[in-house]
């Protein structure tokens, strides 16, 4: 009985994860290219109308063209930021296992600081 529920609780908890992967593939920003090609799509099903019809298309292609390219250049500033963010994280933490090795004296102390710049990329 114990088995069935951890196995039920289990596929309970994997659900979310798998719904939120699935999410987070479908709101990946497209690329420039892929965004032009959507806006050239999209003004080509506006030809066919007229008149007021045919200038909210028009407004509606164009903004939808717009908030894409919004998207993208906002994920890809958070893509920046966090690569920022990591790499000033390993750098502080290459300073402290400096100064741990500092603590040390000989062999350790080189052996120390060599391990330190293998971990930390220096």
């Amino acid at each position: 009985m114990n088995v069935i529920k951890l196995s039920l609780s289990a596929i309970a908890l994997s659900i979310p994860a798998v719904s939120f992967t699935a999410y987070a593939q479908a709101q990946a920003p497209m690329t420039n290219k892929e965004i032009d090609a959507q806006y050239k799509a999209d003004e080509k099903k506006c030809d066919g109308l007229k008149g007021d019809q045919k200038d909210v298309c028009q407004k509606q292609a164009k903004a939808t063209r717009d908030n894409a390219k919004a998207d993208a250049k906002q994920a890809k500033e958070q893509a920046e930021s966090r690569h920022d963010a990591t790499k000033k994280k390993r750098d502080n933490d290459y300073d402290v296992a400096k100064a741990k090795c500092d603590t040390m004296s000989g062999n350790a102390k080189d052996t120390c600081m060599a391990d330190a710049k293998t971990r930390y990329g220096k």
